[in-house]
């Protein structure tokens, strides 16, 4: 039996890529490379990602492997991590992002123990509540930085915060967060090489709001927000295609199904065939049913999200059918469908 296919495209993530630097510029780039660039492949997308100086990762696993292949460039990981990985990204020389005083208080003991300075951004809570320093608790968080600092052991390059991007005034709000944490910073004799706050859309859409450092993943793969617009010169770098198994009167059988990672919910989307855009009817272990065409033969391809080219959605828009997002829909696929790189 034919497996799917995962094509992705080296041109597409890099023409997404030279758009995205055109829109945030002056701000630079930190290309978000988590769940193994969102299912794309992290080795392919570092390797494709050329003139990018700034990569970003959730965890120092995968950090170490984005140093192995770019030893010139500037690697971040952000996650809290036990003290034999923050070891060995500091011997990697991998920038942490540092959200709690426990953390911090580990990142110095271990770069204490190498002899080798530790590069830190600290993490101001501006709302999210998804990590970081309660502007409250900040103060001590930055003595004790600056006090690390100061013996030689730790450099404060930089200041970050996530956005709940809930609304465009709670939004306003964190950014007066940030801008106040960063000045106390500064107060206390710091000068942080970068500021980031934005992610994807807030990035793209809220220019007033972007640091010297703009993270961004899922726009640079071509995968717009739930809910939210196409994104101007970007398309998706992967596209997932079956072949056709076999046609059956007004059905036809196609090579993926849920063991592939196809939600079974997804039945009733459109998807692009060779004639067009055609229901799919069912989805099934191994295999899904889909509206037949004129002419539709064993060996044909159809397209399950893509670019548009047979008629199909994006992954965002399938992931907008079941209630979620399109990095989902990438990322559920299993190693079952066979990654193919073109150009």
């Amino acid at each position: 039996m034919s497996v799917p296919m995962l094509e992705i495209s080296r041109g597409t993530l890099q023409s997404n890529i030279a758009a995205v630097r055109a829109q945030i510029v002056p701000s630079e780039l930190m290309l978000v490379m988590k769940d193994d660039a969102y299912g794309h492949g992290l080795e392919w997308a570092v390797d494709a990602a050329d003139g990018v100086s700034w990569f970003g990762s959730y965890d120092i696993a995968s950090a170490l492997r984005i140093r192995a292949r770019r030893q010139e460039a500037r690697v971040y990981a952000w996650a809290t991590s036990p003290d034999d990985e923050i070891a060995a990204a500091i011997e990697a020389g991998v920038d942490l992002g540092v959200g709690t005083l426990p953390y911090l208080r580990r990142v110095i003991a271990q770069a204490a123990l190498l002899g080798v300075r530790a590069r830190v951004h600290l993490k101001i809570d501006t709302g999210l509540h998804r990590n970081g320093v309660r502007p409250e608790d900040w103060p001590a968080f930055v003595a004790e930085a600056r006090a690390a600092e100061q013996r030689g052991v730790l450099a404060v390059v930089g200041v970050w915060s996530h956005l709940a991007e809930a609304s465009d005034s709670e939004d306003d709000e964190a950014a007066g967060e940030f801008r106040v944490a960063v000045q106390s910073l500064r107060d206390a004799g710091a000068e942080p090489e970068v500021l980031h706050l934005t992610a994807s859309a807030a990035s793209w859409w809220r220019p007033e709001l972007r640091g010297s450092l703009s993270r961004i993943g899922a726009f640079c793969y071509g995968v717009r927000s739930a809910d939210g617009p196409q994104i101007p010169g970007v398309l998706p770098a992967a596209e997932l295609r079956a072949q056709v198994l076999s046609v059956a009167g007004d059905v036809v059988e196609v090579g993926i199904g849920s063991f592939d990672g196809l939600p079974s919910t997804l039945a009733g989307a459109v998807i692009g065939t060779p004639a067009g855009a055609r229901l799919l009817r069912e989805v099934g272990a191994m295999t899904s049913l889909v509206e037949a065409w004129p002419a539709a033969s064993e060996g044909d391809l159809v397209t399950v999200f893509g670019r548009g080219a047979q008629g199909e959605q994006d992954a965002t828009a399938l992931a907008e059918r079941i209630d979620t997002v399109g990095e989902e829909i990438l990322l559920r696929l299993t190693p079952r469908v066979r990654r193919v790189e073109v150009d």
